[in-house]
């Protein structure tokens, strides 16, 4: 558990616990919201089940480390590292595992933003990486999103290639029209 420094002194970096889960899960809607860029909505009760789900199964995984900041008692912010696991490619005397974190769903409150919450949510998850002896870090961000691309290139995150995405319709007049 890490205590922020600054001006919310009263703000704590703690991992999560099944209790926090539907306020993160709210999290993780507006978050989808703010990438989108769309108006307010709901999610679908089986949507926020299938998110509680995933989180909960989270919280006992050492492979992933979901956090939240809360000032006071209150959540204001939520980070989520999850480890991958590989083997190396090339033939060598050693057998090498390669260990990936991918950094997803970072979220913090639009009124506790600017107060060094999203760096103290990342230097614990950078801690819990380094401690599980990750060489590389990995995340997404929408090509749209200019405020998360300031912030992660600030950080060293630079890109590394293209992710794009298509409905499997388009896809299939694309091909039904070409020869």
């Amino acid at each position: 558990m890490t205590r922020q420094q600054g001006p919310t002194d009263d703000v704590v970096i703690r991992k999560a616990v099944e209790s926090d889960l539907p306020v993160l899960v709210d999290f993780l809607a507006k978050l989808a919201l703010h990438v989108a860029g769309g108006p307010h909505q709901h999610l679908k009760e089986e949507e926020k089940q299938r998110l509680m789900h995933v989180l909960s199964t989270s919280l006992a995984d050492l492979d992933k480390h979901l956090v939240v900041a809360t000032a006071g008692a209150e959540p204001v912010g939520m980070g989520y590292l999850y480890i991958c696991h590989a083997q190396g490619i090339w033939e060598q005397a050693d057998e090498v595992e390669c260990k990936t974190g991918f950094i997803d769903d970072v979220w913090v409150e639009p009124a506790f933003r600017q107060q060094g919450i999203f760096r103290s949510i990342m230097r614990e998850l950078l801690s819990y990486a380094e401690l599980h002896h990750v060489q590389e870090l990995i995340l997404e961000y929408a090509v749209s999103n200019n405020e998360a691309k300031a912030v992660w290139s600030r950080l060293g995150f630079q890109p590394t290639g293209v992710r794009a995405a298509a409905f499997t319709q388009t896809v299939k007049h694309a091909l039904a029209e070409q020869p």
